[in-house]
């Protein structure tokens, strides 16, 4: 049996998934346990991710463009907003939809001709 499924309230931003909007309230979504616990972990992995992604920030001479820690990163953050996508009010859904979000992360643009062995910087 599913359990009842209830509102909830999401910051990205800051890792927070409350039942109750406050000011740092992003989006809303409509969740049953199952989904609000693959949510959590979710945004326990995005928080992992980061840390991991910024100790590898300072190291000279490599394109964040090509690092796996970042691609990590985006790939959780999408994972994320497609959860929050599915699951969101019609004003969410708009939200996200108008952020761009879903197609900047999984598009990153690597077609342009600097990233063909163009430029030694990013290799």
């Amino acid at each position: 049996m599913t359990s009842p499924k209830k509102n909830y309230y999401i910051s990205v931003t800051h890792r927070l998934v409350q039942e109750v909007p406050n000011e740092s309230t992003e989006f809303e979504v409509v969740l049953d346990e199952e989904d609000l616990s693959m949510l959590r972990d979710k945004i326990g992995e995005l928080a992992k991710e980061d840390e991991y992604t910024l100790k590898r920030a300072p190291v000279p001479y490599k394109s964040a463009d090509h690092d796996e820690a970042s691609d990590r990163f985006n790939r959780r953050l999408t994972e994320i907003y497609v959860l929050l996508y599915r699951n969101g009010t019609e004003k969410t859904r708009e939200a996200i939809m108008n952020m761009g979000v879903l197609s900047n992360l999984s598009n990153t643009d690597y077609d342009h001709p600097g990233y063909n062995g163009g430029s030694p910087l990013n290799r």
